[in-house]
């Protein structure tokens, strides 16, 4: 669309990617499409020789982008809407589909024309440059962009607006002399990439180290080189797993309260880091897991395929997604059994898989809560109503008792009487795991449950008494009582 320009000031044109938004909209629709239906992946290369506005029409015909939710530059919208109250014409120009840019101007209703690529020609660099000096002349129009292909672009402008540049391309742009304003780039850099590897996720993999105690072996050191090892391998998988289903769930995190301000859901890292980082990380992580044992390899391998598949598609799929996280913490204690050659008591499986079962019903229990304040009927990205939180809070308590009832029964097993001096002291730890559970659903009730309930008892006081008591009493069954 075009209007009559006001002829008491210049129009500012504005650049979507990475100027206006904190992403990119050809890896936003990349990644959607692929998510949907990944065989597309064959089909990239084949629609990128017939030109990037070929592929980028193509990604935006098959990928549907959430526009009001995109992390946009609040800082430079801040200044857009002065500029449109001084009766300035604002112009969108990018390198992105018009069909996206299109969505993207009537979302925020400031802009007077949006010219974008459509299919044949790909508006960046210096096409961008040559079909505004077209439309406005030289230099009768200031730009804001924000790349080394915005370059262009300023040379054929009035002045330029230098936005969450790099400052290398902020000095190329200094040296024309004609920025008239710089609005630095927030965030982003090492410390979001340290935070998109989740390390504070990797206490779950402690886990690894159950079999050893649960088996009183505690004095090798080639069992703990071993865990050692298995646990960094573990770890570095997680991460590669956390990072693709954080490109995979963008749409869900930035519908999220708190999972809005990760960094690929609030644009402080690039998706194209991402997709980067993933699998840099898998291959480390086999690497590390192959000086551990072929076993070990092997069940992890089983862990990241069924993680990948939790994010493709299960974790949409109501109590399917829970019995899937219970069965991913499992994972991660038979797979520290492999990697010492231990074998699996039926009695700690049993255990693991009902407690964890409780914890995944919690985590949901508490996404429900935030949707029902939210006035939400529906969790963005899951099978779940906010009306099925009672039966999802009567699941998971169930579950939890249920892993109480295991632990009765095995403290009634010969296995008890054989590895602990005092096997009826270990009746003590029935109920401290009896409060634990009731206790992280009463604050899963209240609302002040974290994402991820496992994170939430290494940071609780109550559940890290409770863990020191469990661990007391075992520790007193195991060598008997001190007097």
């Amino acid at each position: 669309m075009v209007t009559q320009l006001n002829t008491a000031l210049r129009p500012l044109v504005v650049d979507l990617d990475g100027t206006l938004i904190r992403t990119d909209m050809l890896h936003e629709t990349t990644v959607r499409a692929v998510r949907n239906a990944p065989l597309l992946l064959l089909m990239l290369p084949a629609w990128l020789a017939r030109g990037k506005a070929h592929l980028k029409r193509q990604l935006a015909a098959r990928a549907s982008v959430d526009v009001g939710a995109l992390p946009f530059n609040t800082t430079l919208l801040d200044a857009l809407r002065l500029e449109k109250a001084r009766g300035r014409t604002l112009v969108l120009c990018t390198a992105s589909d018009g069909r996206l840019a299109d969505q993207v101007a009537a979302h925020l209703g400031l802009f007077d024309e949006v010219m974008a690529s459509d299919g044949v020609s790909n508006l960046a660099g210096a096409n961008k440059a040559a079909a505004l000096v077209a439309r406005f002349g030289q230099g009768g129009f200031d730009y804001a962009g924000n790349s080394s292909a915005d370059i262009d672009v300023w040379q054929a402008s009035a002045a330029a607006w230098v936005v969450s540049a790099p400052e290398s391309v902020a000095e190329r742009a200094r040296a024309m002399g004609r920025v008239e304003r710089e609005l630095p780039q927030a965030g982003g850099g090492l410390h979001a990439m340290v935070k998109a590897l989740r390390a504070h996720q990797w206490l779950k993999n402690l886990l690894l180290f159950v079999p050893l105690f649960a088996a009183h072996r505690l004095s090798g050191a080639g069992d703990w080189a071993a865990m050692a090892l298995a646990f960094v391998s573990f770890s570095l998988c997680a991460s590669s797993v956390y990072i693709a289903n954080d490109l995979i769930d963008l749409d869900s995190d930035r519908a999220h309260p708190r999972k809005r301000l990760r960094p690929f859901a609030s644009g402080s890292l690039s998706i194209l880091h991402g997709v980067g980082m993933a699998p840099v990380l898998l291959a480390l992580s086999a690497l590390v897991g192959l000086q551990v044992s072929a076993a070990f390899l092997g069940w992890l391998a089983v862990y990241f395929l069924v993680t990948c598949a939790y994010s493709m598609g299960l974790k949409r799929l109501i109590v399917v997604d829970c019995l899937t996280l219970a069965l991913l913490y499992t994972l991660r204690i038979v797979a520290g059994a492999a990697a010492v050659g231990l074998e699996m008591s039926f009695w700690l499986l049993a255990f693991s898989v009902f407690l964890f079962l409780s914890l995944a019903f919690v985590k949901r229990y508490a996404e429900l809560e935030v949707q029902i304040l939210k006035g939400k009927k529906k969790v963005h990205g899951r099978g779940y109503y906010t009306t099925d939180a009672p039966l999802v809070q009567g699941m998971g308590l169930s579950s939890g008792y249920a892993a109480a009832m295991v632990l009765a029964l095995y403290l009634n097993s010969e296995a008890v009487t054989r590895l602990y001096k005092t096997p009826e002291v270990i009746w003590g730890a029935v109920p401290v795991l009896l409060f634990w559970v009731n206790w992280m659903w009463v604050k899963a009730h209240r609302g002040e449950m974290h994402d991820d309930p496992l994170v939430f008892a290494v940071k609780d006081r109550a559940s890290l008494a409770a863990g020191g008591v469990f661990g007391l009493v075992l520790l007193i069954g195991s060598v008997g009582w001190p007097w």
